[in-house]
């Protein structure tokens, strides 16, 4: 097999025989793709064919079929997803290799410098350089002139702005709807929870960010830097800037791993880990599965975090697990939490610390984690009394969350970092064509998708009123949603709004609030995923339809 490599995951070779495919599964590819064409030429293994043989291999297989000479912008997202749909190493093939080469260039335009992709397949023997000027600009990015306007600019390609960007079309198709979002992924983050605990592969969560803006929607593939409110203005990381009528917020909350010292050199090894990354929500389960016996640690830093609940969710999936395999007895198991109470809305503390008595998880309350020690396997807590440090064998960390510093310097925050809104109109309380939502909102509701596909649609109506001149009367009532996976096959789901008033979306006859519940569980791993990528990212409402009050 003439196998050559571009990058450490990804390699190319001309056609494969059967007896070259079991070669690649030996030698650790994950997936193979074939950018064949079928019939292209006399006696070529057809591509079901191919895809037959790679599954009996245990690998995974995508057709990507392209013409030569004509491979399409539709060509490379479909290349960029089957990539982020791998787990592991790809082998890629078609005539010679070139057009797979050639494809794999296109999809990492963006993501990695021009130079380093042409260099990578000129040392693999493949001449790309005329392709640089299409590598430079970024063939994943819609470019936008440097002075543009829109009728509407939305920063944040994350779950809140896409939904409302949906949203928006779904209520006026002629408007014109820019996205500023420096990622080239899209992430379901609620699924981590899932990866964590042994139910979802990390690849199911993950799309190319291209595949999820919605259709006439421009993406401008670069990062917010400030905004100019007076002027209708948003600048660029790159000095540019993009003017509007009306600015929706949405940049999510930024991660803060630093805040704790020694754990970003140690996280994803020394048994430090956490769901949420993308990166180390795999090596959770990869830990859980290890631990026989001695000490598990679970955090959860001062509020406000994204999905309050996960730090839980980790935890109780976990115990689960070992209590199946009989090493429950022999693991301590302590929830280190910087809260005073285990759920902030007092109807679910029940039925939660009844499974806490059953896996005999120790709480700490008021524990905030402040260092990691990887190579020692220590962490350090401080508590009332000062600081103590504990051995672990295993420690799956939420780091702490703060707004993004771009947004937390501007004049659109309030004082604590976060987009100064009206907690029911989701307003701008000093810009009126200003919204915010989602996790970089400065409303007191729970930070979870949930929040942000009820808020959605709420943003689209009322900032159509105000393009329209008209005062807002949508309202959003705080509500959220935290499935709490107590176990495996039974969630606990706590749905609740402003000031913990319970918000249940189904009748008690079919999910009994406080009650932990297979049907619950198959909401979760069954049906909101898919709710997610054919729903709420595009503009369809279920359940989400906004509530009004009447105009002054």
């Amino acid at each position: 097999m003439s196998l050559k490599s571009l990058s450490p995951a990804f390699a190319v070779s001309p056609q494969l025989s059967e007896a070259d495919v079991a070669h690649a599964a030996r030698a650790g590819f994950r997936t193979i793709i074939c950018n064949r064409p079928d019939a292209e030429e006399p006696g070529q293994m057809t591509a079901a064919a191919m895809a037959g043989l790679v599954v009996q291999h245990g690998m995974q297989f995508a057709h990507v079929p392209v013409v030569s000479g004509k491979i399409s912008d539709e060509d490379v997202a479909l290349m960029a997803d089957a990539l982020l749909r791998s787990d592991g190493p790809v082998l890629a093939y078609c005539r010679t290799g070139t057009r797979s080469a050639t494809l794999w260039a296109l999809a990492n335009a963006g993501a990695l410098p021009a130079s380093t992709i042409v260099d990578a397949a000129k040392a693999a023997g493949y001449d790309l350089s005329a392709l640089r000027p299409r590598l430079e600009a970024g063939a994943v990015a819609p470019e936008i002139p440097r002075a543009a306007s829109a009728d509407v600019v939305i920063v944040g390609g994350g779950s809140a702005g896409l939904a409302t960007a949906a949203s928006l079309l779904a209520r006026n198709r002629a408007l014109d709807i820019v996205v500023i979002e420096p990622r080239a992924t899209h992430d379901y983050q609620p699924g981590w929870t899932m990866v964590g605990g042994g139910v979802f592969d990390v690849a199911e969560t993950r799309r190319a960010e291209m595949h999820v803006i919605p259709a006439g929607v421009r993406w401008i593939r670069s990062a917010a830097a400030s905004f100019e409110p007076e002027r209708n203005q948003v600048t660029l990381e790159d000095g540019a800037s993009i003017g509007y009528r009306a600015l929706v917020v949405a940049p999510g909350i930024a991660l803060d791993w630093a805040a704790i010292d020694g754990l970003p050199e140690t996280l994803g090894k020394n048994g430090v880990t956490s769901n949420y990354s993308y990166q180390t929500a795999p090596y959770a389960w990869k830990l859980v599965q290890a631990l026989k016996g001695g000490t598990a640690l679970f955090t959860q830093p001062p509020m406000p975090i994204k999905c309050a609940g996960a730090p839980q969710k980790a935890m109780y999936l976990s115990c689960d697990y070992w209590r199946g395999s009989g090493a429950l007895p022999g693991i301590d198991v302590a929830f280190h939490t910087a809260g005073a109470v285990l759920f902030g809305v007092q109807e679910f503390v029940p039925p939660l610390m009844e499974y806490v008595h059953r896996y005999g998880i120790d709480l700490q309350f008021e524990s905030t984690l402040i260092a990691v020690n990887g190579p020692d396997r220590t962490a350090t807590f401080r508590e009332k009394a000062g600081e103590v440090t504990k051995a672990f064998d295993m420690i799956h960390v939420t780091p702490p969350q703060k707004a993004p510093a771009f947004l937390a310097n501007s004049a659109l925050a309030n004082a604590a970092g976060y987009t100064d809104i009206d907690q029911a109109t989701l307003q701008h309380v000093r810009y009126g064509n200003i919204f915010g939502l989602g996790d970089g909102g400065s409303t007191p509701n729970a930070k979870t998708m949930a929040a942000a596909r009820k808020q959605a649609p709420v943003v689209a109506e009322n900032l159509l009123a105000v393009l329209a001149g008209k005062t807002p009367t949508a309202t959003y009532d705080g509500y959220g949603s935290c499935p709490l996976t107590v176990e495996r096959g039974k969630i606990l789901l706590a749905e609740f709004g402003y000031g913990g008033k319970l918000l249940p979306s189904f009748p008690s006859w079919i999910i009994e609030a406080t009650k932990p519940q297979r049907l619950s569980w198959l909401l979760k791993a069954e049906a909101l995923p898919w709710i997610y990528w054919n729903g709420m990212l595009k503009g369809r409402e279920w359940m989400a339809q906004p509530q009004h009050r009447d105009a002054a």
